[in-house]
């Protein structure tokens, strides 16, 4: 059967030769599948204005789907859209010129986030010091009544399930 080569964009395999890579790479699915990974991680600067050079797409605003869904050359964005991606890029502007003038930054990184979870987290431990009881067993509700059910799927009696003595494991 030989080597196979696994394309992870278009999460296909084919027998790894010379000539199925080259078409394969040189392929329009390829390409599409390439493009829209790497679209994942375009800044919001880039997609606004790639967004507001494009005409709307009218099939889009009219019915909420294209049938040429992601390849399509107009714009699937709304003016709401279109305004909030403009906000967020006002924003990371505003953040990176705060940066560059060495002012002081609201902590957002995730050290920060975890230093303040493991002090809730703490504080909620020593507030319920007293033990917690464990919650009684109860079946989910309409299942059928316990005498019907499976051996499998009814509760452990109280103190475990008996252990014959004769009984060996392994």
């Amino acid at each position: 059967m030989g080597k196979r080569y696994f394309c992870d964009y278009c999460d296909r395999s084919f027998q790894d030769n010379l000539h199925n890579r080259k078409k394969h790479l040189n392929g329009v699915q390829h390409l599409r599948a390439k493009r829209v990974w790497y679209d994942l991680f375009r800044d919001a600067a880039a997609i606004l204005q790639e967004e507001q050079t494009k005409k709307p797409c009218r099939k889009f605003l009219q019915t909420g789907q294209c049938d040429f869904g992601s390849n399509c050359r107009f714009s699937h964005m709304t003016e709401q859209d279109l305004e909030k991606l403009s906000a967020q890029v006002q924003g990371e502007k505003r953040l990176k010129e705060l940066r560059q003038e060495g002012a002081d930054i609201p902590p957002g990184t995730i050290e920060d986030w975890l230093e303040r979870r493991a002090q809730r987290l703490s504080a909620a431990q020593s507030n319920s010091a007293l033990p917690e009881k464990p919650v009684p067993f109860q079946y989910p509700p309409g299942w059928p009544p316990v005498q019907e059910l499976p051996p499998s799927l009814q509760a452990p009696p109280p103190g475990g399930w008996p252990v014959p003595p004769s009984l060996q494991w392994g």
